[in-house]
């Protein structure tokens, strides 16, 4: 049985406690200030130190730090691996540390000289309590990849279990003792974000402490490793986090044009539940792959790495396929069972579930760019990932302003998929180029099997819905619950027996690991 399927299924197993714990924290958001201006300040100011914790904690960082720690410990040994560790956290807590004190004098000034309205004053207030969460989320990014690169992969991943309940918690116990009114008591959960990011970083430390790791400082300055790193993540920042970019310059935009002020958090809501599936599995199989393919690069081992690429891809595929399908026909009764709560009415359900539609069918593809920009990591090219992302970054903005003026927060969901596809594309095309021969037959032929598969089941979920509807109606939890779960899992059964008989490789090997556990 692959390692690949039984790592990543471990991590992923942490990582589903985490998303679904994250989806919770979502759904108290929701109750507590629903789709409206100030859901819309709260979302993009958290945006701008949360794209540090997706570029860093599952991007540049990690992928600019990973090959090198991991080359450090193949041939200069154990000692040398700490050392490049402690001086690369030294620089981290250097540069973010500044650069958050830069951003906070910054936000401090505009707001002090500044003409703004009400809700980009807002939106400004709280993005300078949450900018050290930044500095936070860069130091354990560090402290995760250095775990994962030393095959512990399930503790780390609980870290975000952490950060959500200190999240939730300051909806719960910190939010109002702040102030009577919304535009007073969201400021709890900017405070809570500063606090769930502490945290975090904390519970790294145990674990690697085991392994023999003592932090101690090492001067930066001038430091080879260092240097190695900024220039890889500098560029890699882009080429890795193609999605989370996009979203936050189209989200800057659409805050600035959009009267009601309410399109960022709806589109907000529909960005968190394709991030569920996006994380569980394909998060975890990208944090897993990066190692994985580093010391295979360090060993000079191509036809394994390609061979292991395009095995990720396969489980990537059938995992991702079949969430698509089941967000596209189900994204109506998802989003009214899981938000519709509170101050999220149905209004608010119908414009989310209408983003949602349009963000699914890109789900694989941006699960796959992910992977593909870790796979030039690992051969150490950040250059080519960044130029392929900085295009798509200038297409999707152009898709985004033709559509949302007309389309709103489904538009900007449209815009996202097609420049999702355009990155794939490239990707590919790209890594073909630079590996010479990239065999990809197969995964494609699997591939092409797992649309026709998935449209099935994603039809009979939408017919099951349906009838659901039509004679239970969606009123009480209960009936909720049904209209998501019954369709699901029947298309769930559905996808899983027609890929096995069309021998589909992933779905049998993951059958065989399900049949083993159960065995024990």
């Amino acid at each position: 049985m692959s390692q690949m399927l039984k790592s990543s299924g471990a991590m992923a197993a942490a990582t589903m406690t985490s998303r679904v714990l994250g989806m919770v924290r979502v759904m108290v958001y929701a109750t507590f200030m629903g789709n409206g201006p100030v859901a819309s300040a709260f979302t993009l100011a958290f945006m701008v130190p949360n794209l540090f914790r997706r570029l860093l904690g599952e991007g540049a960082l990690t992928a600019a730090f990973i090959p090198i720690f991991k080359q450090k410990e193949i041939h200069e040994g154990k000692d040398e691996m700490w050392r490049t560790a402690n001086v690369v956290i030294s620089g981290v807590i250097v540069a973010a540390g500044a650069i958050t004190a830069l951003a906070i004098v910054g936000i401090s000034t505009a707001l002090y000289f500044g003409q703004f309205s009400s809700e980009t004053m807002l939106m400004l207030r709280l993005l300078r309590f949450m900018f050290p969460y930044m500095l936070l989320v860069c130091v354990a990014a560090v402290l995760i990849g250095m775990a994962n690169a030393r095959g512990h992969f399930f503790v780390p991943a609980l870290g975000s279990v952490m950060l959500n309940m200190v999240m939730i918690a300051s909806v719960l116990l910190l939010a109002p003792l702040m102030g009577v009114t919304l535009e007073q008591q969201i400021f709890g959960l900017a405070i809570g974000v500063v606090v769930a990011g502490f945290a975090q970083m904390v519970f790294q430390l145990p674990s690697l402490s085991k392994e023999g790791y003592r932090y101690q400082w090492v001067s930066p300055w001038r430091d080879a490793t260092v240097r190695d790193v900024v220039r890889k993540m500098i560029s890699g920042s882009i080429g890795v986090a193609a999605f989370q970019i996009n979203v936050l310059v189209t989200q800057g935009f659409v805050f600035l044009v959009d009267d009601t002020k309410t399109i960022n958090s709806t589109f907000d809501y529909a960005v968190r539940l394709m991030e569920l599936p996006q994380g569980i599995f394909g998060v975890s199989l990208a944090t897993f792959l990066l190692p994985t393919l580093s010391g295979l690069v360090a060993e000079k081992k191509f036809t394994e790495f390609q061979s292991t690429l395009k095995q990720g891809l396969s489980y990537l595929s059938f995992s991702n396929m079949i969430a698509a399908a089941v967000s596209l026909a189900l994204a109506e009764p998802i989003v009214r069972l899981l938000f519709e709560h509170g101050k999220f009415g149905p209004d608010a359900t119908d414009r989310v579930a209408r983003a949602l539609m349009c963000l699914a069918p890109g789900l694989l593809l941006f699960s796959t760019n992910n992977i593909l920009a870790r796979a030039f990591f690992a051969l150490n090219d950040s250059k080519t990932p960044m130029k392929i992302s900085v295009f798509c970054l200038a297409l999707n903005l152009v898709f985004a302003v033709y559509l949302v003026q007309q389309y709103r927060e489904a538009g900007l969901a449209t815009a996202n998929t097609i420049s999702a596809m355009f990155n794939t594309g490239l990707l590919f095309f790209a890594l073909r180029r630079k590996l010479k021969r990239l065999e990809m037959q197969g995964l494609i032929s699997n591939v092409m099997a797992l649309i026709g598969i998935a449209t099935v089941a994603g039809g009979v979920a939408s017919f099951v819905f349906r009838y659901w509807d039509q004679h239970v109606g969606h009123d009480g939890l209960y009936a909720r619950l049904g209209a998501v779960f019954v369709p699901g899992i029947i298309a769930g059964v559905i996808y899983w027996l027609l890929a096995l008989a069309a021998r589909v490789p992933a779905a049998m090997e993951v059958t065989g690991l399900v049949r083993r556990k159960l065995g024990r």
